[in-house]
């Protein structure tokens, strides 16, 4: 056996061109700058804010289909589910749910998972 690689001599043997590369042994590592880590900053005052969960018409979704999204999404009751739904239908949104903004982010995250049209709007 020579002293050159096992993958150079095979690389040799079946006629294939073999380009080696070395680095230098005083070479340094190349730098890399430190990341910037950028925060979402949220006043106090936009986080305490009352947040709504609005859901939006849209002719795709069947009314019993929305009625049962927003009893389990929400936990509310048949008639309340209906009411909200109907309310939907008629005026082509609805306000469900009032409060602060991390749950409210929740609650439409839930509703886009069952493939309604929903916002998040910061109350006046």
């Amino acid at each position: 056996m020579s002293g050159e690689p096992l993958w150079n001599q095979v690389a040799m043997a079946e006629g294939v061109a073999v380009t080696t590369f070395s680095v230098p042994r005083n070479a340094t590592p190349p730098t890399v700058d430190e990341p910037t880590i950028e925060k979402e900053m949220r006043s106090k005052e936009d986080v305490d804010l009352p947040w709504q969960v609005v859901v939006h018409n849209d002719p795709v979704n069947l009314m019993s289909y929305v009625t049962m999204v927003f009893q389990r999404v929400f936990g509310y009751p048949r008639e309340k589910a209906e009411r909200h739904m109907l309310e939907v239908h008629h005026k082509g949104r609805s306000i469900l749910w009032s409060g602060m903004r991390e749950r409210a982010e929740l609650y439409v995250q839930q509703l886009h998972g069952y493939l309604l049209l929903a916002t998040l709007e910061k109350t006046v």
